[in-house]
């Protein structure tokens, strides 16, 4: 039947797939533009899991292989060697003595000595530490090579004996307490003085943990005054070692802060907690007025 079409009206021959608008080529790029956008972000994907898992499992990202022959790690980090070996000391209020410990550390052999229930303090010439309650004494500071006279700053039961900063290593003394410590300038110089304390100077060698450089190559027995968790300790190579060597010796050993002491052959004396002790030798001494010690005498 034919239908009769107005003026204002058009007919649509065809089917409903030709009625279809067609899709440009600009419409068809975009599409297989999405298509490999999405491939390429699953490529990366997996590159990435499979980047991942090898190195998690690969020697970068695991646990280093222990040998048989390795040594263990430590059961707890915040202990150092000496630890235990201080803390059997700590309830020891009978004895005046020194403590003596032979170790290993970094291949070079040393001696601690821990003095017990003794009192510091700093004393220019022999006789003083000649004296039968004299319990530990080693060289302090230095001598100079020009008047034989004492190198930095000095004090001596408040009075001062010599002023300068040839080293920024320094120990004070007031009352029982000893500071060791590394600075340009400071106050325990002027409290020494106001208090009848103790202070000299010397070569810095370890601060808060960290040893510090030393422009010394030589090799020599080596001594420091050390701070090691509250406890003073006088450490000594028994093997010849560089300054530096010796630093990070102290740092391993659990040092905190230490400053150095004359090494070498300088004499010193040392009594046990048996009391034998060594003798003192003051022929080596007499050229030299101003020759100092620390030591600790009996409370």
């Amino acid at each position: 039947m034919k239908e009769d079409i107005k003026d204002n009206e058009i007919r649509i021959i065809g089917s409903s797939y030709d009625r279809q608008p067609m899709r440009s080529i600009s419409q068809l790029s975009m599409t297989w533009g999405n298509v490999l956008l999405i491939l390429t972000i699953i490529i990366i994907l997996i590159s990435s899991g499979i980047a991942i898992y090898v190195y998690s499992h690969s020697s970068h990202g695991s646990q280093p292989e222990i040998g048989i022959y390795d040594p263990l790690p430590a059961s707890s980090p915040n202990l150092h060697p000496l630890s235990p070996w201080l803390e059997q000391y700590d309830s020891l209020k009978d004895v005046a003595g020194c403590a003596i410990k032979d170790t290993l550390v970094n291949d070079i052999m040393v001696r601690v000595y821990l003095p017990l229930n003794a009192r510091p303090a700093l004393c220019v010439g022999i006789p003083r530490i000649k004296e039968q309650d004299i319990i530990l004494a080693f060289q302090a500071a230095d001598i100079r090579a020009d008047n034989k006279k004492i190198v930095g700053a000095f004090v001596e039961k408040g009075i001062p004996l010599a002023w300068g900063l040839s080293k920024k290593g320094y120990c004070a003394i007031l009352g029982d307490s000893v500071y060791i410590g590394m600075a340009d300038n400071t106050s325990l110089f002027e409290r020494a003085t106001e208090c009848e304390g103790y202070f000299f100077r010397q070569y810095p060698l370890v601060d808060n943990r960290v040893p510090q450089p030393s422009e010394l190559k030589s090799q020599a027995i080596r001594r420091a005054l050390c701070e090691i968790d509250g406890h003073q300790v006088v450490v000594e190579t028994l093997d010849r070692a560089s300054m530096h060597d010796f630093a990070v010796l102290l740092v391993d050993l659990g040092v905190n802060n230490a400053i150095y002491l004359i090494g070498s052959d300088a004499i010193t004396t040392v009594t046990d907690l048996d009391g034998n002790r060594t003798p003192v030798i003051d022929t080596l001494w007499k050229p030299y007025k101003y020759i100092n010690f620390i030591y600790w005498s009996k409370r």
